[in-house]
Protein backbone atom coordinates (compact mmCIF):
# COMPACT_ATOMS: atom_id res chain seq x y z
CA UNK A 1 0.00 0.00 0.00
CA UNK A 2 1.42 3.44 -1.08
CA UNK A 3 1.19 6.28 1.83
CA UNK A 4 -1.20 8.63 1.44
CA UNK A 5 -1.51 13.03 1.40
CA UNK A 6 -4.43 13.69 3.06
CA UNK A 7 -5.66 17.27 3.07
CA UNK A 8 -8.27 18.31 6.35
CA UNK A 9 -9.98 21.69 5.83
CA UNK A 10 -12.79 23.62 7.60
CA UNK A 11 -14.39 26.43 9.55
CA UNK A 12 -12.52 27.59 11.89
CA UNK A 13 -13.61 26.00 15.31
CA UNK A 14 -14.92 22.72 13.79
CA UNK A 15 -12.33 20.87 15.35
CA UNK A 16 -9.56 20.09 13.11
CA UNK A 17 -6.69 20.81 15.27
CA UNK A 18 -8.16 17.80 17.92
CA UNK A 19 -8.94 15.16 14.92
CA UNK A 20 -5.62 15.83 13.53
CA UNK A 21 -3.96 15.34 16.78
CA UNK A 22 -5.79 11.75 17.58
CA UNK A 23 -4.92 10.78 14.23
CA UNK A 24 -1.19 11.26 14.80
CA UNK A 25 -1.02 9.98 18.49
CA UNK A 26 -2.77 6.57 16.81
CA UNK A 27 0.85 6.37 14.75
CA UNK A 28 1.35 5.93 11.12
CA UNK A 29 1.09 9.59 10.34
CA UNK A 30 3.20 12.17 9.45
CA UNK A 31 1.84 16.13 10.10
CA UNK A 32 3.11 18.51 7.64
CA UNK A 33 5.22 21.26 8.79
CA UNK A 34 4.61 24.67 6.59
CA UNK A 35 6.80 27.83 5.49
CA UNK A 36 5.99 31.40 6.55
CA UNK A 37 7.40 34.52 6.24
CA UNK A 38 5.99 35.49 9.68
CA UNK A 39 7.65 36.16 12.56
CA UNK A 40 8.01 33.09 15.37
CA UNK A 41 5.44 33.91 18.27
CA UNK A 42 6.05 33.03 21.52
CA UNK A 43 6.08 28.89 22.01
CA UNK A 44 6.72 28.40 18.39
CA UNK A 45 10.04 26.49 16.97
CA UNK A 46 11.69 26.41 13.92
CA UNK A 47 10.48 23.45 11.78
CA UNK A 48 8.41 21.97 14.47
CA UNK A 49 5.49 25.03 14.21
CA UNK A 50 6.30 26.26 10.99
CA UNK A 51 9.98 26.57 8.68
CA UNK A 52 10.42 30.33 9.22
CA UNK A 53 11.93 32.21 6.35
CA UNK A 54 12.25 35.49 4.70
CA UNK A 55 9.91 36.68 1.96
CA UNK A 56 12.65 36.71 -0.30
CA UNK A 57 13.76 33.13 -0.04
CA UNK A 58 9.81 32.39 -0.03
CA UNK A 59 9.08 34.43 -3.36
CA UNK A 60 12.79 32.39 -4.73
CA UNK A 61 10.97 28.78 -3.41
CA UNK A 62 7.71 29.98 -5.60
CA UNK A 63 9.30 30.26 -8.69
CA UNK A 64 11.29 27.34 -8.58
CA UNK A 65 7.67 25.82 -7.73
CA UNK A 66 9.33 24.71 -4.02
CA UNK A 67 5.07 24.62 -2.74
CA UNK A 68 2.47 22.31 -3.23
CA UNK A 69 0.42 25.04 -2.43
CA UNK A 70 1.13 28.65 -1.09
CA UNK A 71 -1.34 31.80 -0.33
CA UNK A 72 -0.62 35.42 1.13
CA UNK A 73 -2.51 36.01 4.41
CA UNK A 74 -2.06 39.72 6.32
CA UNK A 75 1.08 40.63 4.33
CA UNK A 76 2.91 37.09 4.93
CA UNK A 77 3.08 34.03 2.78
CA UNK A 78 2.22 30.78 4.34
CA UNK A 79 3.15 27.33 2.44
CA UNK A 80 3.53 23.87 2.22
CA UNK A 81 7.06 22.57 1.19
CA UNK A 82 6.75 20.29 -1.72
CA UNK A 83 10.34 18.56 -0.48
CA UNK A 84 9.06 18.28 2.68
CA UNK A 85 6.19 16.40 2.48
CA UNK A 86 7.74 14.24 -0.43
CA UNK A 87 10.04 12.83 2.01
CA UNK A 88 7.66 12.22 4.90
CA UNK A 89 5.62 10.17 2.49
CA UNK A 90 8.31 7.53 1.57
CA UNK A 91 7.78 6.77 5.34
CA UNK A 92 3.95 7.59 6.31
CA UNK A 93 1.06 8.81 5.44
CA UNK A 94 1.29 12.65 5.74
CA UNK A 95 -1.42 15.08 6.76
CA UNK A 96 -1.90 18.32 5.69
CA UNK A 97 -4.52 20.59 7.84
CA UNK A 98 -4.70 23.79 5.70
CA UNK A 99 -7.77 26.10 4.48
CA UNK A 100 -9.74 25.18 1.28
CA UNK A 101 -8.07 27.91 -0.98
CA UNK A 102 -4.85 25.48 -0.15
CA UNK A 103 -6.42 22.16 -0.53
CA UNK A 104 -7.58 23.01 -4.10
CA UNK A 105 -4.57 23.73 -5.36
CA UNK A 106 -2.96 20.23 -3.82
CA UNK A 107 -5.70 18.35 -5.32
CA UNK A 108 -4.27 20.02 -8.82
CA UNK A 109 -0.85 19.32 -7.97
CA UNK A 110 -1.51 15.85 -6.92
CA UNK A 111 -5.06 14.64 -7.75
CA UNK A 112 -4.77 11.40 -5.74
CA UNK A 113 -4.48 13.55 -2.65
CA UNK A 114 -7.51 12.72 -0.18
CA UNK A 115 -9.58 15.79 1.01
CA UNK A 116 -11.94 15.58 3.80
CA UNK A 117 -13.99 18.48 4.49
CA UNK A 118 -14.11 18.71 8.45
CA UNK A 119 -18.01 20.56 8.97
CA UNK A 120 -19.49 21.26 12.26
CA UNK A 121 -23.12 20.01 12.78
CA UNK A 122 -24.36 23.38 12.30
CA UNK A 123 -24.01 27.04 12.56
CA UNK A 124 -24.96 27.35 15.79
CA UNK A 125 -22.95 24.64 17.15
CA UNK A 126 -19.89 26.37 15.47
CA UNK A 127 -20.11 29.43 17.05
CA UNK A 128 -21.06 28.37 20.41
CA UNK A 129 -17.41 26.27 20.01
CA UNK A 130 -15.97 29.39 18.81
CA UNK A 131 -17.51 31.66 21.76
CA UNK A 132 -16.18 28.31 24.17
CA UNK A 133 -12.98 29.27 22.78
CA UNK A 134 -12.68 32.69 24.63
CA UNK A 135 -10.17 33.66 22.30
CA UNK A 136 -12.76 35.79 19.77
CA UNK A 137 -14.32 38.61 19.85
CA UNK A 138 -17.51 38.76 18.12
CA UNK A 139 -16.70 40.76 15.28
CA UNK A 140 -14.16 37.55 14.75
CA UNK A 141 -16.60 35.55 15.56
CA UNK A 142 -19.01 37.13 12.49
CA UNK A 143 -15.71 37.08 10.47
CA UNK A 144 -15.08 33.71 11.01
CA UNK A 145 -19.10 32.37 9.99
CA UNK A 146 -18.72 34.33 7.01
CA UNK A 147 -15.63 32.21 6.02
CA UNK A 148 -17.52 29.26 6.99
CA UNK A 149 -20.36 30.04 4.19
CA UNK A 150 -17.27 30.12 1.44
CA UNK A 151 -15.36 27.48 3.25
CA UNK A 152 -18.36 24.99 3.14
CA UNK A 153 -19.19 25.96 -0.35
CA UNK A 154 -16.40 24.22 -1.41
CA UNK A 155 -17.63 20.58 -0.16
CA UNK A 156 -18.22 19.67 -3.08
CA UNK A 157 -14.79 19.87 -4.67
CA UNK A 158 -13.35 17.32 -1.90
CA UNK A 159 -13.74 13.99 -1.69
CA UNK A 160 -15.48 13.20 1.69
CA UNK A 161 -17.40 16.14 3.82
CA UNK A 162 -17.25 14.55 7.87
CA UNK A 163 -19.74 16.41 9.71
CA UNK A 164 -18.04 16.69 13.58
CA UNK A 165 -21.11 16.44 15.75
CA UNK A 166 -19.31 13.90 17.71
CA UNK A 167 -15.76 13.97 17.98
CA UNK A 168 -15.05 9.97 18.12
CA UNK A 169 -17.17 9.09 15.83
CA UNK A 170 -15.59 11.69 13.62
CA UNK A 171 -12.35 10.43 13.88
CA UNK A 172 -13.74 6.65 13.75
CA UNK A 173 -14.97 8.49 10.50
CA UNK A 174 -11.73 9.79 9.25
CA UNK A 175 -10.01 6.60 10.21
CA UNK A 176 -12.42 4.48 7.73
CA UNK A 177 -11.97 6.85 5.02
CA UNK A 178 -8.43 6.40 5.20
CA UNK A 179 -8.27 2.88 5.79
CA UNK A 180 -10.49 2.56 2.27
CA UNK A 181 -8.43 4.83 0.33
CA UNK A 182 -4.94 2.90 1.23
CA UNK A 183 -7.13 -0.66 -0.05
CA UNK A 184 -7.93 0.68 -2.78
CA UNK A 185 -4.77 2.20 -3.55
Amino acid sequence: MKNLLIVLSGPSGVGKGTIVNRLLSSGGFSLSVSCTTRAPREGESEGVSYFFTDRQTFEKRISEGGFLEYSEHFGNYYGTPKDFVYEKLKYSDVILEIEVDGALQVKRARPEALLIMIAPPNEGELISRLEKRGSESKEKIRERVKRMDYELSKKNLYDYTVVNDDLEEAVKEIRNIINSAKANS
